[in-house]
């Protein structure tokens, strides 16, 4: 079982990851010092540290996420500079991080050694693959879900693209759970979530003293995807100097880290996502056309929940059935006036918004959500 540790001043905040992250099996651990959590480092074998901004870090060498509540570019500079693995601000989006966690290779807590006073266990287990689907009957929805069977098996390189919200990276993640690399990583980068000065060490890795702060090396993207899949989303907001690694990467199947002058080879199978027109990126002179060429293989189009309406009903109910679950309360229902209400409004968030809206109408509402619920809670 995968141990973290939160580091954390504010109760509330330590009290609402610790109860979600041990709902979702992982083993955790909160305090709220650092010399508290030196004297845990030093008796447990943790995997992942999630640090509140402005917290002095225990032990640099276990993988750690910074969750900022006063993000500045300055601020997520420097924490990646000393080490992060993802950098996340408040309100905090819970679905990226247990999708950070999931993606966590397990090479980096392999390669630290156990604290004197833990007992010894193995360490190379894999992360359990966590169920996928996608929910919906409509017309537009079965050909999405018909070209993941189709192209899974296969290893080509697939576009996908789509609005933000509409879940592009489910079906990144159904495919390589149906491909015959299932077995292997499943790793995620967010091209965009990454400053520019630090994409080609985030997707390459580094060697020790290649920048200030590389006080070892660290493996990028590409090498932790090594026999899997790697994910890369909002491949559109990439640097054209990153772009074209990455193309060098694709061509040859081999990576050289910063600050390194030796070529590693990498069998990775890449998804790229994006909510962009790459199209007209490449006559802006923004993305590259050979780039584009070879990641666009098959193109899978997903689409914005206001083409899919007739879906609504079944994501309200899904949602619904699954928060309460996650939220351990009694199961409640919604009235047909309600679900009218949420059928006709425009979700220019798309599915993301429909379910941080379920959610919060399953946090305030009773038994049963009304249309007044919705007028309440949903219209502001």
């Amino acid at each position: 079982m995968t141990k973290i540790l939160i580091l954390e001043q504010s109760k509330s905040m330590r009290n609402s990851l610790r109860e979600r992250l041990d709902f979702e099996n992982y083993s955790t651990e909160a305090v709220d010092s650092t010399e508290a959590a030196a004297e845990l480092c030093n008796r447990i074998a943790f995997d992942v540290l999630i640090a509140g901004s402005g917290m002095k870090l225990p032990d640099r060498s276990i993988p750690t996420i910074i969750i900022d509540s006063r993000p500045t570019i300055t601020s997520a500079v420097e924490a990646f500079k000393h080490g992060a693995i993802d950098y996340m601000t408040l309100p905090l989006d819970m679905n990226l991080l247990l999708t950070t966690l999931r993606s966590l290779p397990q090479e980096d807590s392999a390669e630290r050694p156990e604290p004197a006073a833990a007992p010894s266990r193995h360490r190379h287990r894999r992360v359990e693959r966590t169920e996928d689907t996608i929910i919906g009957r409509s017309e537009a929805i079965e050909h999405v879900r018909s070209m993941i069977e189709r192209v899974a098996p296969s290893d080509a390189r697939v576009l996908i693209m789509g609005e933000n919200g509409t879940g592009k990276e489910l079906v990144a993640r159904m495919m390589h759970n149906r491909s015959e690399r299932c077995n292997g990583p499943f790793v995620e980068v967010n091209c965009a979530a990454i400053p520019a000065e630090l994409i080609e060490s985030e997707l390459f890795g580094h060697e020790k003293g290649s920048f200030t702060s590389a006080v070892r090396q660290r493996k990028g993207k590409f090498e932790l995807a090594d026999g899997g899949t790697l994910f890369m989303d909002e491949i559109g907001d990439m640097s054209l100097s990153a772009q074209a690694k990455v193309l060098r990467a694709l061509q040859e199947n081999k990576i050289t880290r910063v600050g390194g002058d030796r070529d590693i080879p990498v069998d990775v199978r890449v998804v790229a996502a994006t909510n962009k027109n790459i199209r007209k990126e490449i006559e802006l002179g923004n993305f590259r056309e050979d780039l584009y060429h070879r990641l666009s293989v098959i193109v899978i189009h997903v689409p914005p929940l206001r083409e899919r309406k007739g879906d609504i009903k079944l994501l309200v109910d899904y949602f619904i059935d699954q928060i309460c679950r996650q939220k351990r309360r009694s199961p409640i229902s919604i009235d047909p006036k309600a679900m009218e209400e949420l059928s006709a409004m425009s979700w220019t968030g798309n599915i993301r918004e429909l379910h941080n809206v379920i959610e919060r109408l399953t946090i305030l509402c009773n038994d049963c959500i009304t249309v007044d619920d919705v007028h309440a809670y949903c219209c502001e």
